[in-house]
Parts: structure tokens; sequence; C-alpha cells
């Protein structure tokens, strides 16, 4: 049991001893340092009595509750300078660049760094950028812009000199200074480039101007030389075609002239072999062909003519037999034609007959007609007769009676007469109404005469129609073509005045 105690005290122990050391020991990462303070230390290279310990890239002991333990960034850091400045010229400009530094690797960069930067590293960016603002202010001041453009080296170069005593006071390092840019408000600078710019341009449209000329002057050039090579070139290959068509002519030539020498031979002995062959053909045709030939002649010529007697006999035969049957169809055409015209006699003497009739049939009865009209007419002639006699005796007897039935009778015609004379009247002005109307119209009357007079003309106009009752034809008109007893009607001007 008291071993169990024992061992689980050393245990106890041991543990207790891991846990203190794992509180003392602190280790330091490659990008940082510890500051380590609470004690008095002594550092090579640091003056005495700094008070604190730095510790970079391994790992140490800490008291807790005695020392103090706290760590410095050694990583890189940058600032952007945007920094308003003006030139030894008085021109203003504006300078743009960034500044890449960080906390030295020495102690004594470190201690620098941790006196003034441990509780604010956040703010050394804004440190940095006032110190080299500053400076390079300063050294723009006595550039001039065309110094600065030209030689950006010796900008920075200044800037890094001028601002390395105070970073060296602050522990920290630049490793990189860059001028970025440089922005003219003013135009200077534009203005400054705008001669060389306009000298690079006029230089560049003289080269090209140049090159095109010089380009130009090859192409035409080259275009001569190939029109020369062409032109040479068409010379001699005409020279040579004229050459191949004389050689090829002659050699054509050539050859229709053997081929025509060597024709003639061929002909000439061609000639003597058809000479040959045509007194061996003529004798061959005597033996072989002539006379087969009469022979034959003889035998066809006989054959033909007996055919032709043969054809002969069978036109005459083939002839009678044609004329006997036109003979026979003749004979057959005059029966039917007889036949014919005797049916057709027969139907126009009936037709003929018909007519005859019906043309007696109404001629009888037109004659019955006039007939009947005449004795109408004749009737009627003398009853109109016996009245113009029963009238003319009662004319003797009581004239005026007459007269007046005359006159009531041809009233109408008598007043018709009388307005006829205004007819042509287009406005009349009567002055007193109705009375001066009547008193018109027993003028209009007056001057066409009086009623006893147009009743002794009534009288002898039907005397005249009673003659003209005797004279006229039967059909009741008289003889000037008018109607019977038609009342003849004087028609007396009137003179008016014209409104």
């Amino acid at each position: 049991m008291f071993v169990g105690i024992v061992a689980g005290a050393v245990v106890v122990a041991v543990l207790a001893l891991i846990a203190l050391f794992k509180m003392m020991w602190r280790v330091a990462e490659p990008n940082e340092a510890l500051i380590i303070s609470g004690s008095t230390h002594r550092t090579e290279g640091l003056e005495d009595g700094m008070g604190f310990r730095i510790v970079t890239g391994r790992g140490t002991l800490v008291l807790p509750g005695v020392q103090a333990v706290r760590r410095l960034s050694l990583d890189l850091n940058e600032t952007e300078l945007h920094v308003d400045c003006v030139t030894h010229q008085g021109i203003p400009l504006k300078v743009r660049g960034v500044v890449i530094f960080k906390v030295g690797d020495d102690f004594v960069s470190i201690a620098n760094a941790a006196r003034r930067f441990l509780d604010q590293q956040r703010l050394m960016s804004e440190r940095v950028h006032n110190v080299f603002a500053g400076h390079l202010r300063s050294i723009v001041g006595g550039l001039t812009v065309e110094d600065m453009i030209r030689d950006r080296e010796k900008l920075t170069g200044q800037t890094r000199a001028a601002c390395g005593t105070e970073m060296e006071k602050l522990g920290l390092i630049v490793d990189s200074l860059q001028i970025h840019e440089i922005e003219d408000p003013s135009g200077y600078i534009q203005n400054l480039a705008a001669p060389h710019a306009a000298a690079v341009q006029r230089d560049a449209r003289i080269a090209q101007a140049e090159a095109n000329r010089l380009a130009t002057e090859a192409e035409q050039q080259s275009f001569a030389r190939m029109a020369e090579a062409t032109r040479d070139s068409e010379i001699l290959q005409a020279g040579y075609q004229a050459e191949r068509d004389k050689a090829a002519a002659k050699a054509r030539q050539a050859g229709p002239l053997a081929e025509a020498g060597a024709r003639q031979e061929v002909v000439v002995q061609e000639t003597r072999v058809a000479e040959l062959e045509a007194d061996r053909r003529e004798q061959q045709l005597q033996a072989d062909v002539r006379k087969p030939a009469d022979a034959q002649a003889y035998e066809k010529r006989t054959l033909a003519e007996a055919e032709r007697d043969a054809r002969i006999s069978a036109a005459q035969a083939k002839a009678k037999e044609t004329e006997l049957a036109a003979a026979a169809e003749a004979t057959r055409v005059k029966t039917a034609a007889s036949a014919e015209a005797e049916a057709t006699k027969s139907r126009g003497a009936a037709g003929a007959a018909a007519t005859r009739a019906t043309g007696e049939a109404e001629a009888a009865a037109a004659q019955a007609k006039g007939l009947a009209d005449a004795e109408a007419t004749r009737a009627k002639g003398l009853a109109e007769a016996e009245a113009i006699k029963a009238r003319a005796a009662a004319l003797a007897e009581n004239q005026e009676a007459v007269v007046a039935q005359q006159l009531a009778e041809n009233w109408p015609e008598i007043v018709r007469a009388g307005a006829s004379a205004f007819g042509t009247v287009d406005n009349m002005v009567l002055l007193n109404g109705a009375d001066g109307m009547a008193d018109v119209f027993a003028k209009a009357l007056t001057m066409g005469g009086t009623g006893l007079g147009l009743a002794r003309q009534l009288l002898a106009s039907m005397n005249q129609n009673g003659q003209a009752h005797n004279d006229r034809p039967p059909n009741g008109t008289s003889a000037e073509g008018g109607a019977a007893g038609a009342p003849r009607t004087q028609h007396v001007p009137v003179t008016t005045d014209r409104g």
C-alpha cells in the first residue's frame, strides 16, 4: 500500500512537473521574436541594463508570475505612398509608389522596434508612410520634372538614403522602394512630351512615306522587269513558234510530196495492172457473161411476151365484165328513177288539186264578203242621200231653224276657231276682268264673221257635201279623201298686243 502511495505520488509529481514545464516553456516562431522582461539580462550588442531578453528561432524557460513574454512580428509589411509634391520648377506633381519593409533580424533592430511598436504594430505602416512622405517631398523639391522622368533610380536612391537613418532608429529595414507613377495635373509632362511625340510622329510619317516611295519604286521596277521579261519571252516564243511552224510546214509538204510521188508510181503500176485486168475481165465476160446473158435475155423476152399476151386477154375479159355490170347498174338506176319520177308526179298532182280547191274556196269567200260590203255601203249611201234630201227640204221650208240646229251642233268648232286667234299670244292684259274677257271673245267672233254668215258657210259646205255624197265612192269617203259630212272650220286671225 505504501508502495502504491509512493508510486501515485511520483506520478502526480511527474505530471505536475510536466505541467509546470509546459507553463514555463516558450518557443519563438521563425517569423517572430520573443521579448522576455522581468529580470536583468545581458544581450550581446545591446546596452547594459536593457532589462529584457530577446529570443528568436528557439525555446526558453520563463518563470510565470516573474517574467512576461511578448511577441514581435518579423513579417514583411508594405505601405502605399500617395504624396503631393512640388518640383524645383514649381510644378505640382503626385508621386505614387510602394515601400516594403520589416523589422531587422539583428537584436539591436528588434530591440529598437520593440521599444517603439510592441503595442502599436498595426500603426507601423502609417508611421513609415509619414517618414517617407516627408523625405520624398524634400527630395522632389530639389529636382526638376525632367530629372524625375529620366532618372527614377536617382529619386529612389536619394529617398532610401534619406530615410535610412530614421528607419534604422525605428529598427526597420527597407526591402524595396518603387515609384510607380508620377501624375501631372497641370499637363507639364504631356506638353513636355508633345514636341518629342510630334517629332517622332513626323519621323514616322517621313519614314513611312519614304518606305512607300521605295516600295512603289521597287514595285514599278519589278513590274517593268516583269514586262521586259514577258516581252523577251514572248519574242523568243514567237521566234521559236515561227521556226516550229516553218519546220512543220516543210515537214507537212515533204510528206505529201513524197506520198504523191509514191502514189504516182503506184497509180502507174495500178493503171497497167488495171488495163491487163480489164482485158482479162473482158475476155472472161465474153465467155462467162455475154453469152449466158444473151440466152437469159432471149428467155426473159419470150416469157415477157407470153405474160403480156396473158395480161391483155385478162384485161379484155375484165373490161367486158365491167361493161356488163355497168349496163346492169344503169338499167337498175333508170328503173328506180322512173319509179321515183312517177311517184313525184303523183304527189305533185295531188298537191296541186288540193291547192286549187283551197284557192277556189278562198276566192268564193272573198267574193261573197265583197258583195256583202258593197251592199252595205250602197244601203248606207242611199240612207244618207235620203237624209240630205230631207234636210234640204226642211231647210227650204224653215231655214232659220236649220241654221240654229247647225249652230248648236257645231258650236264647239266655232268656239275653237275663235279661240285659235289667241294661240300665239304669250301674255294678255285684261282691264275689266270677266267682262273684258267676254269683250275679247265677242270681238274675236265678230272679226271671224257673224254667226249667220258662219251658218251660211256651213250650209254651203253641207250642200257641197250632199253633192259629194252622190259622187263619192261606196266606202263613204269624200273625193278629197276626207270623212263624209266633216265640217270645215275657218280660222279668223286676231290681232292683239303682246305683253
